[in-house]
């Protein structure tokens, strides 16, 4: 028996271009200063991608592969815990659409084929705001926000 499924979408609207906003997902270097990790990958179909904890220790904790690449309007990648590679039934995808508004760009992220109630589906819903909201302060302010922060004890 197959388990259920469920997806998350998220949509934010950054002043920034859809190259900058491309960019800022796929390039290691601009992606671990407001998210905190890389995404590490030759960005062609068919490819391994790895998110890496930016930090000493270099930790790989998530991987997946490129299925579609069309920069700087989409690219769609697979998405599961490293622990879990071996386990196909494990991933997810992740969509992201950049499309140009005007003086802004809307992105869209589509996490989907994730399995419901499970460790991940409850860890993006609340990751992929707070790494959505800090890339929209990089891009439009230069500063970014502390994406491992935790709620104040009351």
């Amino acid at each position: 028996m197959s388990k259920e499924k469920t997806s998350f979408v998220y949509v934010t609207y950054i002043r920034s271009t859809p190259e900058k906003v491309y960019e800022a997902i796929t390039r290691p270097e601009i992606a671990r200063r407001y998210w905190g990790h890389e995404n590490v990958s030759d960005w062609r179909q068919g490819s391994k991608w790895q998110h890496v904890r930016a930090n000493d220790q270099r930790t790989v904790e998530l991987v997946g592969e490129v299925v579609e690449v069309s920069p700087p309007d989409r690219l769609v990648i697979t998405w599961a815990n490293a622990s879990q590679a071996e386990d196909r039934d494990a991933y997810s995808r992740v969509t992201f659409e950049v499309v140009e508004y005007e003086d802004m760009v809307r992105l869209t992220v589509t996490h989907d084929e994730l399995e419901a109630g499970s460790g991940m589906a409850n860890g993006i819903s609340k990751g992929w705001p707070a790494v959505l909201s800090s890339l929209k302060s990089f891009l439009e302010t230069g500063d970014a926000l502390d994406v491992f922060a935790k709620p104040k004890a009351a």
